[in-house]
């Protein structure tokens, strides 16, 4: 094979082999093997590849490099010594088209903070278990809200229905999470101790709606701060303040009878009993998992087994519960309190990531046979990580969304090593930073994202990155691609 050589102004050279995934910028054998110097960054190596002698492009594309999965963020010659590998050696690099920033779409206002956001399309959980069919253009974003109320809108921003207040059988006070079960049916939790099940029907013309809530579900002692949901089996997993994991169904003829004690002790359940025009089911719990020592922050159901659940709490410990029994089999415990909690495929093996209130990830390996409890920190957020969300386009991005006012977008496959006062160990670093856009243009940005604190976000192929905060907005940035660079 002909070796081709990089003109050096005497600094030291390494011999690479470039590859690619892409056909549509694939070079010949003959090309793919060079010398280069050592001082050549990202920018550099992107040169080269677009150079004459190489792809000889029309118009330059940026490059990212992977080297053995992770993205090289230094020069060759820093990575050669971290790596403690000598200039004989060939390095392959992997090169990408560079990352694609989520753009700004469109914001929806509402009369109150946004607490939580979930997306229903093609593509998302709710809208293809069990064969559900969302046509293009049909998808719709469902957002909840402090002020108790519900609202499902279109990609334009128009309200296509609101839920009804509590007197009308809704929340009796703030909503804190809310998910599609599928595209009839939602299920949302919140300050009130509840869960309310609403069964959700739209207007031949698909622009107008209604919810109408189906079952109450009581068992709770405290408030209950997030939800997650499996379409095929009708259940619900529930993460309360009071330091419990709920199991429930949406099934009003599987469930067990609620305790009436719990029911009249509910917020303002009193009034509600004189006021309410409705007379929704009221059930209880499947099971109640005393897992976690204090507030439960988030419980998720493994994607990959639906008989296995994930908590995380404030008690710094993630859980490993197995639902068929009520059993926590595995606790993890890290080193802060845990308040968000999102499961990834991961590069080789699924993770778990929770956000924490030091501001910083935490990537963990679920398996009881990992040998290690932390894989890798993401660093980059000034206030703490409230929600999480999984790239639904590649094995290795997620976004987070935090009370410092931002929504940061990660690939796990940029890390550096941390430094001392990091604590050692893998880092990554955001790839991409989304702003509020109810702040940009402002003369000062609010410190701690005082104002703009990002309270829910969730990532959906065909709608994009959707954020819900105290700027009382729904916003949507288009994420398509971000992390799987090779999308266009």
């Amino acid at each position: 094979m002909d070796e081709i050589t990089v003109q050096s102004t005497g600094q030291g050279q390494v011999q690479v082999y470039f590859t690619t995934t892409s056909p549509d910028i694939e070079l010949p054998e003959e090309k793919r093997q060079l010398r280069v110097p050592t001082s050549v960054r990202r920018y550099g190596l992107s040169q080269i590849l677009n150079s004459e002698s190489m792809l000889d492009t029309s118009a330059p594309i940026p490059f990212d490099f992977l080297i053995n999965g992770t993205f090289l963020r230094t020069t060759l010659d820093e990575y050669l010594i971290a790596q403690g590998l000598s200039a004989e050696t060939t390095l392959t690099l992997q090169y990408v088209r560079s990352l694609i920033p989520p753009l700004y779409e469109a914001s929806f206002e509402h009369d109150d903070w946004v607490s939580c956001v979930d997306v229903l399309s093609a593509s998302s959980i709710a809208g293809t278990w069990n064969g559900n069919e969302v046509s293009a253009g049909q998808e719709r974003v469902l957002s909840g809200s402090y002020d108790g109320l519900l609202r499902i809108w279109n990609k334009s921003g128009q309200t296509i229905a609101t839920s009804t207040s509590a007197s009308g059988g809704g929340h009796t006070s703030s909503i804190k999470s809310a998910k599609f079960v599928s595209p009839t049916q939602i299920a949302s939790s919140g300050l009130d101790r509840t869960i309310r099940v609403w069964k959700y029907a739209e207007a031949a013309d698909g622009f107008s709606g209604e919810l109408r809530p189906s079952l109450e579900l009581y068992g709770h002692k405290g408030s209950i701060d997030s939800i997650d949901v499996h379409g095929p089996s009708h259940r619900v997993l529930s993460a309360s303040s009071d330091g419990t994991v709920g199991l429930w169904t949406t099934q009003k003829s599987l469930a067990p009878a609620a305790s009436s004690s719990l029911i009249m002790s509910a917020p303002i359940a009193k009034r509600r009993k004189l006021t309410t025009q409705t007379s929704t089911p009221q059930r209880g719990p499947l099971s109640l998992i005393s897992s976690h020592t204090a507030p439960v922050t988030a419980a998720i159901f493994n994607p990959l087994d639906s008989t296995v659940a994930y908590s995380a709490s404030q008690d710094h410990t993630i859980r490993t519960i197995d639902l068929t029994t009520s059993a926590v089999v595995d606790t993890r415990t890290t080193s802060h309190p845990l308040l968000s909690l999102t499961a990834l495929p991961g590069i080789s093996t699924q993770l778990l990531a929770a956000g924490t209130s030091a501001r910083h990830i935490t990537l963990l390996d679920p398996r009881i046979s990992a040998l290690s409890t932390q894989i890798l920190t993401l660093r980059g957020h000034t206030n703490k990580i409230v929600s999480l969300s999984p790239d639904p386009e590649s094995n290795y991005g997620l976004v987070s969304g935090s009370h410092d006012g931002t929504c940061r977008v990660w690939d796990l496959r940029s890390t550096r090593q941390g430094t001392k006062d990091e604590g050692g160990g893998l880092v990554g670093e955001a790839v991409y930073v989304v702003e509020r856009e109810t702040e940009k243009g402002g003369s000062r940005r609010p410190v701690a994202g005082e104002g703009i604190k990002v309270f829910g976000v969730a990532w959906d192929k065909e709608v994009g990155i959707v954020s819900g905060g105290e700027d009382k907005r729904v916003q949507i940035n288009m994420g398509r691609g971000v992390t799987r660079a090779d999308s266009s």
